[in-house]
């Protein structure tokens, strides 16, 4: 059996988490806990790019306040 993750022919969600982490999904398997869609489906290849157009900062959410605070 093929690795849905790999499958380039495949329908994917962008899924995001509480620290602003984001991940490709195939969209046929249920979403883990702690994670939530994230727009639409689409191709591997349209999910990769709204990843990369909104995924400009790859620190985890929590560690981004924390560098905040200490810098304030």
């Amino acid at each position: 059996m093929a690795n849905p993750f790999d499958d380039e022919s495949g329908r994917f969600v962008v899924l995001v988490n509480d620290e602003a982490q984001y991940s490709l999904w195939p969209a046929h398997i249920d979403i883990p806990d702690g994670w939530r869609v994230e727009g639409r489906e689409g191709t591997r290849q349209e999910c990769l790019e709204a990843v990369e157009t909104v995924w400009t900062d790859m620190r985890p959410a929590g560690l981004v306040r924390a560098m905040e605070a200490d810098a304030g």
